[in-house]
């Protein structure tokens, strides 16, 4: 095994966007036939607007010339708040790795890249949603499960 860890530049745009498909497939027990075109189309617009701005950073994982994971940060901004003056945040998305790779610490080290460039940039808070399987990695790294934070999904607004 010849595992090599690269910083995703635009000229990676093709495998980011299938490496993403293949992550919500997977993350939402998606069968090959579920139409993913629009989702395929907008992650290629995402892509385009949040690489060459700093606003998304992506690590790509290869074994030789074969993909075998990946993962993601965005950076956004919120209102300075007291424990977060700045009001920068990162949100770590699309970790991600193919089941013959995994429990060989691949998510791991794409975890620990995608921390390190958040710090980097001076942003402390950082956030994720987990799968139950990566539930235990995000755990052992320090993240903690948040009882504060709510979620509105799935609503249309009308205004008459």
């Amino acid at each position: 095994m010849n595992l090599i860890y690269r910083k995703a530049t635009i000229c990676d745009l093709k495998t980011l966007v299938k490496t993403r498909i293949e992550v919500l497939r997977a993350a939402n027990e998606l069968d090959d036939d579920t139409d993913m075109d629009e989702v395929e189309q907008k992650t290629e617009e995402y892509y385009i607007n949040s690489l060459d701005d700093d606003k998304h950073t992506a690590y790509l994982v290869f074994d030789n010339d074969s993909w075998v994971g990946a993962g993601g940060v965005s950076y956004y901004s919120v209102m300075p708040t007291y424990h977060n003056p700045s009001g920068r945040k990162a949100y770590i998305m699309n970790i991600y790795v193919r089941p013959d790779y995994r429990r060989l610490g691949i998510a791991t080290r794409i975890l620990d890249l995608l921390i390190k460039d958040a710090e980097k940039k001076g942003i402390h808070a950082i956030s994720l949603e987990s799968t139950r399987m990566g539930r235990p990695l995000y755990e052992s790294y320090g993240f903690l499960k948040m009882e504060n934070e709510m979620e509105l999904s799935d609503r249309k607004y009308g205004y008459d």
